[in-house]
């Protein structure tokens, strides 16, 4: 296999159907855009793979959003790793790359030599989808699944969506290499809705299954999917192509223009700007610095904008005139 083909496969997220069963899903590959989320900080390698997991789930998740929205994942755990918040905002146009970000908190005392989950404690797993202007928010919440993030997000789709999810993820650290590599599959039994509803347009009640749908078909292709290998599911020998013909042959799986993945953010000074016009006058007088400065530092991508408290009075005293 070249490296040509190895990084075409990486950084992308495949979506298919399977002809022969009522089954949507996805195929992920992360690779380099993991590199550049984590290149931000300087995690212990427990938070990193939390951090990993949730970007894997994000870009399944997100491929189904719209042009322009935004789906945010959080867990907030009382355990070490205190938090964890991703998002995949979906592309304005087709063929143009889906932007993630995420990061971490967490008590660097607690961290141990114990397997990722085991650092978090109680709490939630959270769901935002952000539909822009003039679209209504829709976010749901679960409680936090001692096993992971990808069973947290089982428990959300049954719970939340009534829809049936599995996810098959697997992701490392490759001795010697720089980064991390994670894949995975994700399949849905199919809901009434279009096979391409994005997150929160499930009906309520259970999913209708369709005409033609065979009972057993969910129940094949989750047996199906828990055979998967590791190293199937990461890479790079295997393409997400093969994989699907492997697991899932009998069915006829369909494939779909794969969708690009990379590292970016989309904070600016604008946008700190309108976050921090909510607060009084005195509340910002608080914030300011020794300088009298306000600094507000981005925690996906580590940027950092230092803002006069003057000017944002002074913009509210315009905005008030204008209106």
């Amino acid at each position: 296999m070249s490296l040509a083909q190895k990084l075409a496969w990486d950084d992308t997220v495949l979506p298919f159907l399977l002809d022969g069963a009522d089954v949507r899903g996805r195929v992920v590959r992360l690779g380099g855009a993991l590199d550049e989320i984590l290149g931000q900080h300087d995690y212990p390698a427990p938070v990193e793979a939390l951090v990993v997991e949730m970007a894997a789930l994000t870009a399944l998740i997100g491929q189904g959003a719209q042009p322009g929205w935004k789906l945010s994942l959080q867990l907030r755990s009382e355990g070490p790793v205190r938090m964890i918040a991703t998002d995949c905002i979906a592309p304005a146009e087709d063929g143009e790359a889906a932007l993630i970000r995420g990061y971490a908190g967490f008590d660097p005392d607690g961290i141990s030599n114990a397997a990722p989950a085991a650092h978090l404690g109680p709490g939630y797993f959270a769901a935002l989808l952000d539909k822009g202007r003039g679209g209504a928010p829709y976010s749901g919440v679960t409680p936090i699944d001692p096993i992971g993030p990808a069973a947290s997000a089982e428990n959300y789709f049954a719970q939340s969506e009534q829809l049936p999810t599995r996810f098959a993820l697997a992701f490392e650290r490759p001795t010697g290499a720089d980064g991390w590599r994670a894949g995975g599959v994700m399949i849905q039994h199919m809901p009434e809705a279009s096979p391409s509803a994005p997150l929160g347009a499930a009906k309520s009640g259970p999913p209708a299954a369709s005409a033609q749908a065979d009972p057993e078909d969910w129940n094949r292709a989750r047996i199906l999917l828990d055979s998967v290998e590791e190293d199937e599911l990461v890479g790079p020998e295997v393409s997400p192509l093969d994989l699907l013909v492997r697991l899932f042959h009998e069915d006829t799986p369909r494939v779909f223009d794969a969708q690009p993945v990379r590292f970016g953010c989309t904070c600016s000074e604008t946008r700190v700007r309108d976050c921090l016009s909510a607060y009084s006058d005195g509340e910002v007088e608080e914030m300011a610095v020794r300088d009298g400065k306000i600094v507000v530092d981005c925690q996906f991508c580590g940027a950092r904008y230092s803002v006069d408290p003057e000017t944002l009075e002074m913009e509210a005293g315009n905005a008030r005139a204008g209106s």
